[in-house]
This record gives structure tokens, C-alpha cells and sequence, in this order.
């Protein structure tokens, strides 16, 4: 299962989450720069539970590298894909928190969940000489936070059958549920690093998220993301829609489409899927300038088809989001 994005889009440019993931890859670039020096890199920057516990290592590392690597180890990846995994996970969790946190706890959220997954790393593996990076941990606890925040969303997941693409949604309390418990019985069944992954990272990151969730709505916003807002306003809503269709006679559909007021007064063109049963069909779907909320749009040849051969129509209602 891939996913795509959730069903609840952002209104606002995620500033703070789109920097975080311009950081990593920057250390990435940074770190695969280093040529053969990168394992020694790694071991610097990376965070090695030896460092802290084993006098005969931490000796060589002063106080300050020893902090340091708390942080560092979660902008460091250990392969393209790995960066790629993290980085596509952050950007479709990461939007929605940011912006109920806003932009200014946002980042310190994101730093302390890092800070929580490492030093659970380093319960679990207390004297362990092997170097933990990636943003895995960071990225668990923004995806804990999702989950408290918005169960009830979607995630649109692409579930390739051979060689046909399936999109379906998945509710995001039960996508992460069966996420979090994969990462425990990952981490129970082994050591907890094995084939190389921090499961107690993971869990631990996870947990504290929904922890420091709770901590971090107490604390009152500092006024930053009002400020921004009118700067960071989103004009578009995603390209890709799904459509769940429901039935208003035998042969038409109906079925929903949201956009924002910018692209109610201009103009968009969409992409929707439309699942009626098993199939999975995509169209191209052009909103024309000066639609209103709740007018609907009659897409010919969409709906269900006729004994004759011929087909229904799709019954398209305009929903705008409100500023």
C-alpha cells in the first residue's frame, strides 16, 4: 500500500513542515558529499547509545558532539529511499498538524518528538555501538498527532493490482493503528534495531507525539501563524480528487467536489476517481469560472451504464471552502 494524501487539505501553506523537509534533504546531499568519510560521519552525527553509556567510547566525543547527535541523527538517511519514505510521510501528515499546532510550536513539537524517539532508542538499546539515523522517529510523532487529531480523515492509498492502480481510502485511525501495531510487534519480535530499523524509535516517537500533542495545545499561540496566514493562504486545492459516488436514480450518479473560492472565481481543472464497485475509473474534470457552492455540474457519459449500451450522467455538486 502506497498512500497518497489525505482527505483533509491544509488551508494554508505548510511553511515550517516544507523547510523541515528542505533540511533533510540538504543534509542528505550533505552527508553523501562526504564520499568515504560517511560512515565516520554517520558514526559523529548519527545517534550511537554507546556514546552516552560505554566510558571507552564517549571519551572520544566531548559534551557538546554528544547533544548535538541528538538532533543531527534525525536529518541524516541511510539511502535515497529512505529519504524519499520519510520525507513523503512527513508531507502528507505533517501539513494538518502544523497547522492546528502553528508554524511556531509546530517546530518545536517536531524537534522534541525526534528528541523522545531517540532517547526511547537509547533505553532499548543501551549499549549499542551502532548509529541510529532518520527522521522515522520525528515523523511518528507527527503522525501520533494526526492521529488524535483527525481520525475520522482518510488516506488516499494506492494499492497496485499487477499492473492496474486501485485507489481507495483508508480512515486514518485505523492506517495508523495498523501502523503503530507493526512497529510493536516489529519491535517485540527483535531486538528492537533489527534489519536496521529503531522499532522502539518508532513506538516511542508515536507515544510522545499524542503526548506532547496535549502539552503543546495548552500552550497559547504566540500570534506568528496569524500573522502568516495571509501570506500562506492556499489558492488550490489538490489536483487529485476521489469521488464516492452515491446513486439518485437507476442510471446517474452523484457525488461531491471541494475547491477553494480562488478556483471557484477562475477556473480548475481535476482529476477524480470515481470507484463504483470494482472498478476504478479516472477523468478529467474542468470547473468552469464563476461556479457557486452547491451548484452542481452534469458530467455526461460518467454515471451508470444502460441496457442500450448508453451511460448516465455524474451529478457533480461544487462544495467551496470557507476562508
Amino acid at each position: 500500500m502506497i498512500p497518497i494524501r489525505d482527505t483533509i487539505p491544509s488551508k494554508t501553506v505548510p511553511v515550517v513542515n516544507n523547510t523541515l523537509i528542505g533540511i533533510n534533504v540538504v543534509f542528505f546531499l550533505v552527508q553523501q558529499a562526504q564520499g568515504p568519510a560517511q560512515d565516520y560521519f554517520i558514526y559523529l552525527y548519527g545517534l550511537v547509545p554507546a556514546k552516552f553509556t560505554v566510558p571507552q567510547v564517549s571519551a572520544y566525543f566531548s559534551l557538546p558532539q554528544q547533544i548535538l547527535s541528538l538532533f543531527t541523527f534525525m536529518f541524516l538517511h541511510g539511502g535515497f529511499m529512505h529519504l524519499i519514505g520519510n520525507m513523503w510521510s512527513l508531507y502528507i501528515f505533517g501539513d494538518n498538524v502544523e497547522e492546528q499546532l502553528g508554524s511556531a510550536r509546530y517546530i518545536f513539537f517536531y524537534l522534541l518528538c525526534g528528541l523522545a524517539s531517540g532517547m526511547v532508542h537509547l533505553m532499548f538499546n543501551t549499549y549499542s555501538n551502532v548509529p541510529t539515523i532518520g527522521a522515522s522517529g520525528a515523523i511518528a510523532g507527527v503522525m501520533g498527532a494526526y492521529f488524535i487529531l483527525y481520525p475520522h480523515s482518510r488516506i488516499l492509498t494506492l494499492i497496485p493490482i499487477i499492473i492496474i492502480p486501485w485507489f481507495v481510502e483508508i480512515p486514518a485511525f485505523f492506517y495508523l493503528g495498523v501502523w503503530f501495531l507493526l512497529q510493536f510487534f516489529n519491535a517485540a519480535g527483535s531486538s528492537g534495531h533489527a534489519g536496521g530499523i529503531a522499532w522502539w524509535a518508532h513506538i516511542g516517537g508515536f507515544v510522545f507525539g499524542i503526548l506532547f500533542l496535549r502539552l503543546f495545545e495548552r500552550i497559547p499561540h504566540l500570534g506568528v501563524t496569524d500573522r502568516m496566514r495571509d501570506f500562506t493562504w492556499k489558492k488550490k486545492s489538490s489536483r487529485f480528487h476521489v469521488v464516492n459516488p452515491g446513486r439518485s436514480n437507476k442510471k446517474d450518479l452523484f457525488g461531491t467536489l471541494t475547491i477553494t473560492q480562488y478556483e471557484a472565481m477562475v477556473g480548475a481543472r481535476k482529476m477524480i476517481s470515481v470507484p463504483t464497485g470494482l472498478r476504478n475509473r479516472l477523468y478529467r474534470v474542468v470547473v468552469p469560472q464563476g461556479v457557486t457552492n452547491g451548484q452542481v455540474l452534469r458530467l455526461k457519459g460518467l454515471g451508470t451504464p444502460n441496457t442500450d449500451g448508453t451511460r448516465g450522467d455524474m451529478m457533480l455538486k461544487i462544495k467551496i471552502q470557507p476562508i
